[in-house]
């Protein structure tokens, strides 16, 4: 399931790992994400700086307000386009059947691109909408129209993102392809909460992406993940990183400074001990959200 790669760069050879998804296809252990990176020029700079660093996995969404600025950054990079995994996603306002396909056409307009890697679901439900019927038909109707996408080659994975236990057992009810990644906030400071989602996701071989894998950023400066850190005579930002892969996790760090980026590449090479992911793994605490709480959407 697990493949190493090396590959050359203009600072030399960096490491990097893909994990196998239920598709078949391939996705690098890590990614970068652009969440709050605009304008578009910003976007681009970051991107590239990224693709520069060795990252090969690029996420991007609808509501970022940045895909034009991402793509322009994989067109330009020079590398294959083959070789870089694009992700983008549906907003809420657009699911249903042939909204969503319309939301993709528009995103990939603004990417510029022939077809994009992964396309998620965003959340569960619209946040102005408290209806749970409403929503479920709404889910299972833009369900259907990413099968359509994906049988068309349009999309070559499909999946969802902050969908919590009861919203996955709804879609494996009546999907017809298996969600390939369900994309959810993931780091120690919640991690007692989010357990189940990560069990359920690994018992139906569905990957799990990690955003806000840094959580608050202050909050790598924790005692117990400074002292791992020193121990491990790595930034605390790594050992957050490395403590998601170790979970089975896709992190998606995001930064706008270029030694930031080049930082929360270098995770692999080392390990955490178990020892060290216990202690990790009890630094829970509720109040540690950085994203609204995708257990109260029905």
């Amino acid at each position: 399931m697990y493949s190493t790669y090396n590959k050359k760069v203009s600072g030399g050879v960096i490491m990097n790992e893909t994990i196998r998804l239920n598709t078949g296809i391939s996705i690098p252990r890590i990614g970068f994400g652009t969440w709050e990176i605009t304008p578009d020029s910003a976007a681009k700079a970051a991107v590239a700086s990224a693709l520069e660093a060795g990252y090969r996995l690029i996420d991007t969404a609808q509501m970022y307000g940045n895909e034009r600025g991402v793509g322009e950054a994989i067109r330009e990079s020079g590398i294959p386009r083959e070789e870089i995994f694009v992700t983008t996603k549906l907003w809420n306002a657009d699911q249903g059947h042939q909204s969503a396909l319309e939301a993709f056409d528009a995103s990939l307009e603004r990417l510029g691109l022939d077809y994009v890697d992964l396309y998620l679901i965003h959340w569960p439900a619209d946040f102005r909408s408290g209806d749970a019927e409403t929503n479920r038909q709404r889910r299972r109707q833009t369900w259907k129209a990413f099968e359509e996408l994906a049988k068309k080659k349009r999309v070559h994975n499909i999946g969802v993102s902050n969908f919590v236990v009861h919203h996955l057992e709804e879609l494996l009810q009546h999907a017809n392809v298996m969600p390939a990644v369900n994309q959810v906030e993931l780091h120690p400071f919640i991690f007692e909460e989010q357990r189940p989602i990560v069990e359920f996701c690994q018992q139906h071989d569905i990957l799990v992406e990690a955003y806000s894998p840094l959580s608050h950023g202050g909050r790598v400066n924790d005692p117990v993940v400074q002292a791992i850190a020193e121990e491990q005579d790595k930034t605390s930002a790594q050992v957050l990183l490395r403590w998601s892969i170790q979970h089975g996790a896709v992190p998606l760090p995001r930064s706008m400074n270029p030694d930031h980026i080049v930082e929360n590449f270098q995770v692999f090479g080392f390990e955490l001990s178990a020892d060290d992911m216990h202690k990790l793994n009890k630094l829970t605490d509720k109040a540690s959200r950085v994203a609204p709480d995708p257990h109260k959407m029905k």
